[in-house]
């Protein structure tokens, strides 16, 4: 009896492995604005739906890292649908304070650009399996703005 439950497990294991799942891929981070406060930067995730119907997106989770230290982080809870059979573009939006491009004004000062790395959690909620996370990363060189950019 025992043999013939491990069997049945490693058919639904086999079973559940194989099915489509959502796949997702993340451009590089850009700069898009800035304030009084901040410098805001944004990202975009492009998930593409194997699926005929539409899948919820639980949450979106991100992180960003500048010069090894974490510079931005939160949560989008309930950021929308993935289309049916077809592709969703996402927008991440992150604020980073002033302050802490003072902190790493040595990389900065040196090529007027700052060396980061972004990773974001994307959680679905897939039939049958239940919720399933896509892990992202990129990481890259963003140029900062110069005073004629903003004038």
């Amino acid at each position: 009896m025992s043999s013939f439950m491990d069997k049945a497990k490693e058919f639904v294991a086999d079973k559940i492995a194989h099915i489509p799942k959502p796949e997702a891929t993340l451009d590089t981070v850009s700069f898009k604005g800035m304030s009084r406060e901040c410098i805001t930067v944004h990202s975009h995730v492009n998930v593409s739906n194997p699926y005929d119907h539409r899948l919820p997106i639980c949450e979106l989770t991100y992180t960003l890292k500048c010069g090894g230290k974490v510079v931005a982080s939160g949560t989008m809870p309930d950021p929308g649908w993935i289309a049916a059979s077809g592709e969703t573009k996402l927008e991440i939006p992150a604020k980073v304070p002033y302050d802490f491009l003072i902190s790493i004004v040595k990389d900065v000062g040196r090529d007027w650009d700052i060396d980061y790395e972004l990773q974001v959690g994307l959680t679905v909620d897939l039939p049958i399996i239940g919720n399933f996370t896509v892990p992202l990363t990129t990481s890259g060189e963003m140029k900062l703005p110069t005073l004629k950019d903003m004038f």
